[in-house]
């Protein structure tokens, strides 16, 4: 998946998926990261579906632990930093405090219950991917193109549709580790990513997530 790269990371993508039909690359106008993980996840072709952040924070050997969560049942497993044997390593105090304060705000008015949404490390059946990737508004079809980097809350609208259409969710603990470099600029984020918040209830409210089909519809496609 290429946002709009301005280097060679497309070439060298394409070059090397030319020789492994298994690899499909994706090239988008930069539109940001939640654009960027819907085409990823809607042009997936597995039976599972995973996306994880590029700077690995999360090893991808805790995979392992989502696709066991699948094969016990549930159609959408979410690594979480929170809870009975999660782990964060060198987070600093402000990135702790905004992501629980951002959480309780989630909870309070979208998705009660789950304590993380914001772990860039989640996987779906195949069918659950299809359903709810397709139905994004937010950060959907119409997206539009974006100058620099674009942190945002579009999890808390991929878990909110997850929930309405009536998949299971099941939250893994994980490890995590807080990379140099990262991308979140703390004032900024967190009003872009409250502002999301609100627009997905807003969504709600009118009605438009009202036609969205039922997990056991979605199965049968």
């Amino acid at each position: 998946m290429d946002d709009g790269s301005n280097d060679r990371t497309l070439e060298i993508m394409r070059e090397f998926g030319r020789e492994r039909p298994e690899i499909q690359v994706v090239a988008n106008a930069h539109r940001g990261k939640a654009f960027a993980v819907r085409s990823g996840m809607l042009a997936a072709r597995g039976d599972v579906v995973f996306f994880s952040d590029a700077d690995l924070s999360t090893p991808l050997d805790e995979s392992r632990r989502l696709l066991r969560a699948l094969e016990r049942g549930a159609h959408v497993a979410i690594g979480s930093r929170e809870g009975t044997g999660a782990r964060r390593q060198d987070e600093p105090f402000y990135r702790h405090l905004m992501g629980r304060g951002f959480n309780f705000l989630v909870q309070l008015m979208l998705v009660p219950g789950v304590r993380d949404t914001q772990c860039g490390f989640k996987m779906f059946s195949r069918q659950a991917a299809r359903a709810i990737f397709s139905r994004l508004r937010r950060y959907g079809p119409d997206a539009p193109i974006v100058k620099g980097p674009m942190v945002t809350a579009f999890d808390v609208e991929v878990l909110f549709l997850a929930r309405k259409l009536g998949f299971k969710i099941a939250e893994v603990p994980v490890q995590w580790k807080h990379e140099v470099g990262s991308k979140v600029r703390p004032m900024l984020d967190a009003i872009r990513m409250a502002r999301d918040v609100g627009l997905v209830s807003w969504n709600d409210w009118k009605g438009a997530y009202s036609l969205a089909r039922r997990a056991d519809e979605a199965e049968t496609r």
